[in-house]
């Protein structure tokens, strides 16, 4: 029998989580668990993670206490790995690709792994290194969507309860069900949600210059939730930061909307609001400032407009270029 081995003692959300992905995996689906820090024991056994003092992929150990550990998942992350993220950054394309039931050549699989990183597993890493979440006031060193290393750590023995090893034993293998619960929910909320709205995005955006020639207008095929994707793709794509500037869609089938990009994903600030001379208008009052037939509203910041028909929308983003000029 394949046996894979974690430290004994109080568990963590990193080990719960490596013993989920590796289990999900054909070959240590049946393993036995072992939960030991007799080193003479773990040198027997055929993966070991989060114990032992080794990071090593060919033998098949998975540790990150050691001194001078210092693996990230790449080139883009600061965080540095718990024995959750080495597991996942050696075996996690084949998780994804098993899980969601994709090939696992497929760029949507590579993209899916490399998004599962980011919003679920780099916040276990960075928890159990100690690493704070906000290095600034502003923007958090990692994503945490579900503050699961506290509600692991909730099922440990308590110090005053039953602290034998069956226990110890039997609410680890509950935490280990969690995490991996927790794991195929996001990812089939990425796989079924964010990654067709990705798609709708990258489209779109392609598209752009059929709309107009300057390519600072995208027009939705359908609507989505675009703002984070928006970014994700300029940056993929090499597109300039100001280059794209008006997001247009239909709202509810009965309206369209014109929403000026802003700054940032969380910002009120947009890149090019939609003119002064517009804002706090509605109705004939717009129409008539504009010069655009069936004009609804333009927020008082001039974040975003709102035209009868798609039309309208896409010629008041056009205007709106126009006067930027």
């Amino acid at each position: 029998m394949v046996r894979l081995g974690t430290h004994s003692g109080s568990f963590h959300a990193d080990e719960t989580l490596a013993t989920f992905f590796l289990t999900s995996l054909d070959e240590y689906k049946d393993a036995e668990i072992i939960r030991t820090r007799d080193q003479d024991l773990l040198n027997e056994l055929d993966v070991v993670y989060d114990v032992g003092g080794e990071y090593n992929h060919e033998k098949l150990r998975y540790d990150h206490h050691q001194k001078g550990f210092n693996e990230t998942f790449s080139d883009e992350y600061t965080t540095k790995l718990s024995s959750a993220g080495l597991i996942y950054k050696h075996f996690g394309k084949r998780i994804v690709s098993k899980l969601i039931n994709w090939d696992i050549n497929d760029p949507k699989t590579e993209t899916l792994y490399q998004r599962l990183y980011k919003t679920f597993v780099e916040c276990v890493d960075g928890n159990d290194n100690g690493i704070p979440q906000y290095d600034t006031e502003i923007k958090p060193s990692y994503m945490d969507s579900t503050n699961i290393a506290s509600r692991i750590s909730r099922l440990n023995p308590t110090w005053n309860g039953d602290n034998s090893e069956e226990t110890y034993y039997k609410q680890f293998m509950k935490g280990v069900e969690i995490m991996g619960t927790e794991f195929k929910e996001m990812l089939f909320v990425c796989a079924n949600q964010w990654m067709p709205a990705r798609d709708i995005v990258v489209n779109s955006i392609k598209k752009r210059f059929e709309v107009d020639e300057s390519g600072s207008i995208v027009v939705l095929d359908n609507f989505c939730p675009w703002k984070e994707h928006l970014f994700i793709i300029e940056k993929e794509l090499g597109i300039k930061k100001n280059e794209l500037l008006y997001v247009v869609y239909l709202d509810n089938g009965k309206s369209s909307r014109v929403q000026a990009i802003p700054v940032n994903p969380n910002s009120f600030t947009s890149r090019n609001p939609l003119p002064e001379v517009w804002r706090g208008l509605r109705d004939e009052k717009l129409s008539e400032a504009s010069g655009i037939q069936d004009c609804i509203f333009v927020h008082n910041t001039g974040f975003i407009g709102g035209n009868k028909t798609l039309e309208g929308a896409i010629e008041m983003a056009k205007k709106a270029l126009k006067l930027r000029k």
